[in-house]
């Protein structure tokens, strides 16, 4: 089991896993704003990176939740690199944007979130203009002569959604995904959206069967839509006594996945899947 080091005051496990458990659910101090498409602030996106400490092989990008930054996923980033001393961590901040469901108030936000109740009324356009972003961050990781397939895209909650909306859309044939207490967005029109490549993507998925944000329920659909509908195979599922947050185990496991993930993947030209493209589409 890995020991975790939360680089704040007095931080203990319990104040870790508290952390973990506000994560994709806080609401930050802000100002009333009527709704609007987030194009403009999703232009360029700062970030929080863990450096690799031998030479740099394999990049893993992961996206926070609703309400939370770069910096609330660090602590496990700090956790793993020793694990993982080729990999360099990015974890980007989502801009403040105006969210539906907290009133219209700004808070960091990937996407407009119009209800937690029903996942098919969704921002599509935020969604895919926020996909285009984070597709700019791969192709900056390829362009600095990183193989797509030893990139790997993750993200938790509204992260998760906006992770695999990327990775199974993106013309980059990465390394895999990781899922965590989210769902797959847009899924009645994901299947003509995917890409050819996408079917044999690997995909790390846990989530907390006491969650009731994204309720596991729903994860687990989501999951069988990968599996039945968009023929995706190499999906491995995990569940855990947690609620909407993260666990131990649950980054123990994520660990071992990635491992076998990145020693097996070998290395392919930078330049596959083309360079310089944005698009998710």
């Amino acid at each position: 089991m890995f020991s975790f080091r939360v680089h704040r005051p007095s931080a203990t496990f319990v104040a870790f896993l508290a952390i973990f458990s506000f994560l994709g659910l806080f609401t930050y101090s802000s100002q009333n704003a009527p709704i609007n498409h987030m194009a403009a602030a999703l232009q360029s996106l700062k970030y929080v990176v863990v450096k690799p400490r031998a030479d740099h092989k394999s990049t893993v990008i992961f996206l926070h939740g609703l309400g939370d930054s770069g910096d609330g996923w660090e602590p496990v980033a700090d956790t793993l690199a020793p694990k993982f001393p080729n990999t360099k961590w990015i974890l980007p901040h989502a801009p403040a944007t105006p969210v539906t469901i907290n009133g219209g108030m700004r808070m960091p936000s990937w996407f407009d979130i119009l209800s937690l109740d029903d996942f098919d009324r969704e921002d599509e356009r935020g969604i895919l203009n926020a996909s285009r972003t984070v597709n700019q961050l791969i192709t900056d990781e390829v362009d600095a002569g990183i193989s797509a397939n030893k990139i790997v895209l993750g993200g938790f909650s509204q992260g998760c959604a906006l992770a695999l909306m990327t990775g199974l859309t993106t013309e980059r044939k990465l390394g895999g995904l990781v899922a965590l207490s989210g769902w797959l967005p847009l899924r009645n029109k994901m299947k003509a959206m995917m890409s050819d490549h996408a079917r044999k993507l690997p995909i790390f998925w846990g989530h907390g069967r006491r969650d009731r944000v994204v309720n596991y329920e729903f994860g687990v659909q989501s999951v069988n839509l990968l599996k039945d509908t968009l023929k995706i195979k190499d999906v491995t599922f995990n569940s855990y006594n947690m609620e909407h947050s993260s666990h131990p185990q649950e980054i123990q496991d994520l660990a071992t996945w990635l491992d076998n993930l990145l020693k097996e993947s070998p290395e392919t030209p930078a330049t596959e899947g083309g360079s310089g493209s944005t698009s998710a589409l």
